[in-house]
């Protein structure tokens, strides 16, 4: 099957998974973009939920799919989140800010009763870092020393731009660094140590919030969860 058939099968797999009176958390990206027109349906069809988009993106995508939307000063605590990831590793870990709204991504799976992932098999790697560079969000001021900061991890650091010359902007107002490493060899404790210089707002490095992924392959649909991974 064409990559995005298998995008298409997970992230509708996901909403499966969506009852009535939930309050969920609607992620960002390529794969997600088909949970949110499926859940649109199911709302034109008498679902009845609210979603909290996880960037401007989303949030247009949801009113155009004419899904409910409030937010977590209403309800702080959510019962699923849908969202996806550039890649994720056999203890379910993942690498996201891909999309640029990672910071808005962790706090609302950090929130959410039960986080599910969508993928195509090319996102399941062996280890994080090895495909697809950690992007770091930082705030605008001295980021040029938090970029040397960064690189003390041993890897390459860059801003990420849209343009030749003119930086990324994220949704918070603030610039991405990508940093691409040969491998992460301890994503747990690189979290920890990356969200401890000052002017790093967060990082992309998801590490024990998922419970469920669910991966379209050219077999078909697979899950892999926490039980399995045990």
């Amino acid at each position: 099957m064409e990559r995005e058939e298998l995008k298409r099968l997970a992230g509708e797999k996901a909403v499966e998974h969506i009852n009535d009176g939930m309050i969920v958390g609607l992620g960002t990206g390529s794969t997600v973009k088909y949970s949110l027109k499926k859940i649109g349906e199911l709302v034109r069809s008498g679902l009845d939920i609210k979603g909290i988009p996880t960037s401007i993106n989303t949030k247009r995508i949801a009113q155009q799919e004419q899904i409910p939307l409030t937010d977590l000063e209403e309800y702080p605590e959510l019962d699923i989140t849908i969202d996806g990831a550039d890649e994720v590793d056999s203890f379910l870990n993942l690498i996201k800010g891909g999309g640029g709204a990672l910071t808005r991504e962790k706090i609302i799976a950090f929130n959410s009763k039960k986080v599910i992932i969508v993928v195509d098999d090319s996102k399941i790697v062996k280890a994080l870092g090895i495909d697809f560079p950690l992007p770091v969000e930082v705030i605008k001021y001295a980021w040029t020393s938090t970029k040397k900061r960064l690189e003390e991890f041993d890897c390459n650091v860059e801003l990420r731009k849209i343009m030749q010359d003119e930086p990324y902007i994220t949704d918070n107002g603030n610039y991405i660094l990508d940093c691409e490493f040969e491998r992460i060899e301890n994503p747990e404790q690189l979290e920890i140590d990356i969200n401890c210089i000052p002017g790093v707002v967060e990082n992309g490095l998801f590490i024990g919030l998922v419970d469920e992924v669910i991966v379209g392959g050219k077999q078909g649909i697979s899950t892999l969860n926490k039980e399995t991974v045990v």
